[in-house]
């Protein structure tokens, strides 16, 4: 793998239950176990399912026409034995009433196809089910 696909963050303890999330480019935020505001991994997990497809379907739709309201909700089931199930992305997008806004409204649908089909990688990962190697820094296979 090149560095240009080479993905990383990195996360640091800031207190019990609660964490700081770095990106290489130094972007920020914090996470938690849901006992406060912070964004759970499992909701961190909906939001990068939901923000892939709507960054894909942002660029496929709105270069003649800008949208009047974008929206995305992104949902699913938490199963007991500690999986997601039933993860669903629904779009509300509207645009104009001109040639152009309808254009992109009829768009929609094949774009978030596309998105689903071919580009989102944070979906299509969830989808193959890919395996995730855990360990400590300098001891394998923990």
């Amino acid at each position: 793998m090149t560095n240009d696909q080479h993905r990383s963050v990195d996360l640091d303890r800031l207190e019990r239950g609660r964490y700081r999330v770095t990106n290489p480019r130094g972007g920020e935020l914090t996470i938690g176990d849901g006992s406060g505001d912070d964004f759970t991994p499992v909701e961190l997990l909906l939001t990068a399912i939901a923000g892939c497809t709507a960054v894909d379907v942002d660029l496929l739709i709105t270069k003649r026409a800008e949208p009047i309201r974008f929206r995305v909700r992104s949902t699913g089931e938490k199963l007991p034995d500690h999986r997601m199930a039933d993860l669903e992305v629904i779009f509300d997008v509207e645009f104009g009433d001109d040639d152009a806004g309808r254009t992109a409204q009829d768009r929609l649908p094949e774009a978030i196809r596309t998105s689903h089909d071919r580009l989102c990688t944070v979906s299509r990962t969830v989808e193959q089910g890919v395996p995730v190697r855990s360990g400590v820094r300098g001891v394998s296979d923990v």
